[in-house]
């Protein structure tokens, strides 16, 4: 900021304290919102030159905009709830105070001010203004309506900023509120208590991520950060909870792009004696809940029938997708053998899986586990091709430490994820609950670590000891603030209020 800039507005907040006024009152008088104003005004207003015979009212927020002519003042102030106008007259107003109003108070401060409502020659709803003072001066210019913030990376370091000028900014978090709402109310309406576990933990599971690292001053050791929710969660279930979830905070260590934030929110629930198949169709109406709630307006009348329910429609980097359709199962070993001419059913090397992935121009690293060959293949192959909602099953067990072994075939697991845009938007497990068996999983995970996967899963004896008292058949489900982001047509970062940036 030019030190011109700030040596003025330095000086009109000297002329306001000069004036008896404290710019930074701790009370505000307001007895309506500018909102209620404007729905209780009067059909019976009068022209600029005469107020309507209402009450008088105090209204109050950040003026948007100034027009002085002459002995007359013409303002918007804006509150959460909308604009109004306000009109200020020396007749109206003690000179000493329409003076101080015209000559300090600038775009982006903050009002009070008392009148009566009437409508103006142009037929605008405008409070005639008997009275105001100062709630807060700025003392640093605000962007301009129409410039605004271009600069994407400012938006984000200046979310303030962005929120003050951009309404459709604002309206994204609003969205994002009705988002978790649905989640919490379907879950909580089909039985499922709410908890919290902790942020900080001995050691870091239920997902393939690499954690951050804290140090615990009082115990005096080092603790990671939460890369999921999942193994406490099933912890409850040991304890005879038979159907819990928790939406909290995890932390990924890694890198940023549309799709993945290293702090986001996350849900995860588990639900004792339910199954695959009653998780397919519970998250299937879980999914076009959340879809419903945050895009009623943009509902589309059915094709074929005329419904007036109509097909949920979203769109998401140029696709259309429907989501009112009954969601398809498609299964990955014969979806992995279509795209690559490998059967997972085989016993596969790594070498055979590098080998393809070199013939499809695959990036990988040189330490990938078979696991992780198979999971990036998937990803540039299979999931490149999957637009429309749908559930892609039977995952080998490779890439599942989590999951039970599918009984008809001791290569899969039982496990689904929807996937629709070419995203994976959760994922969802038959629950592992033979301790040898995950113990054993475990164990392969150290391997690849020690082979230099930092990502892969780290031994939790503890968690294995909390199965070996008996965990009852559960299915299990996450998924992260991403599924909000793809509805929205937007990436991750954009739909965050505040987040991780680097220093400038």
């Amino acid at each position: 900021m030019k030190e011109s800039i700030l040596k003025t507005k330095l000086e009109k907040l000297a002329q306001i304290r000069d004036h008896g006024m404290d710019p930074y009152p701790e009370k505000t008088e307001r007895s309506i919102s500018n909102a209620e104003a404007l729905e209780r005004f009067s059909a019976k207003g009068g022209s600029a030159s005469g107020g309507d015979t209402a009450e008088n009212i105090t209204l109050a927020g950040r003026v948007r905009s100034l027009r002085p002519m002459g002995g007359s003042t013409f303002a918007h102030i804006e509150d959460g709830t909308g604009k109004i106008q306000l009109f200020l007259n020396k007749k109206n107003i003690a000179e000493e105070k329409y003076k101080l109003f015209v000559k300090n108070i600038e775009m982006g401060d903050f009002v009070q001010a008392s009148g009566k409502l009437f409508k103006t020659k142009q037929d605008e709803k405008t409070l005639e203004v008997v009275d105001w003072k100062v709630l807060s001066k700025n003392i640093r210019p605000i962007p301009t309506e129409y410039y605004g913030i271009e600069d994407t990376e400012e938006k984000i370091r200046r979310r303030y900023l962005d929120l003050m000028m951009n309404e459709e900014t604002k309206d994204i978090f609003r969205k994002k509120n009705i988002f978790w709402q649905t989640v919490r109310n379907y879950l909580s309406g089909n039985g499922f208590l709410e908890v919290q576990t902790p942020v900080l933990e001995h050691v870091p599971g239920g997902a393939d991520a690499e954690p951050f690292v804290t140090h615990h001053n009082a115990l005096n050791q080092d603790f990671y950060l939460r890369i999921s929710l999942e193994l406490p969660l099933k912890k409850l279930l040991v304890g005879g909870y038979e159907k819990v979830f928790e939406i909290g905070r995890a932390f990924r260590n890694e890198g940023i792009d549309r799709s993945h934030l290293q702090e986001f929110d996350h849900m995860e629930f588990y639900w004792a004696y339910s199954d695959l198949e009653k998780g397919m169709e519970f998250m299937e109406k879980m999914f076009k809940e959340i879809v419903k709630k945050i895009m009623e307006p943009k509902v589309e009348p059915s094709d074929s029938e005329g419904s007036t329910f109509g097909k949920l429609i979203t769109e998401y980097e140029g696709n259309k997708i429907d989501w009112s359709k009954k969601f398809p199962i498609v299964d990955y070993f014969t979806e992995f053998k279509k795209a690559t001419g490998l059967d997972l059913g085989a016993d596969l090397s790594v070498e055979a899986l590098k080998a393809k992935a070199d013939e499809l121009k695959v990036k990988y690293e040189k330490g990938y586990s078979k696991g992780r060959m198979i999971d990036a293949i998937y990803k540039k192959t299979i999931r490149q091709k999957l637009i429309q909602p749908c559930f892609l099953t039977g995952h080998p067990i490779e890439v599942s430490p989590l999951a039970k072994v599918d009984p008809e075939n001791p290569k899969k697991v039982l496990r689904f994820q929807i996937v629709a845009g070419q995203a994976e938007l959760c994922n969802a497990f038959a629950e592992l609950n033979d301790p040898i068996d995950q113990k054993n999983r475990f164990l392969e995970q150290m391997k690849a670590r020690e082979a230099g996967d930092k990502e892969a899963q780290m031994m939790d004896e503890d968690f294995v000891e909390a199965l070996e008292y008996g965990m009852p058949p559960a299915f299990g489900c996450g998924f992260s603030e991403r599924l909000f982001a793809f509805i929205m047509n937007k990436s991750v970062r954009e739909t965050v209020i505040f987040q991780a940036v680097k220093e400038k």
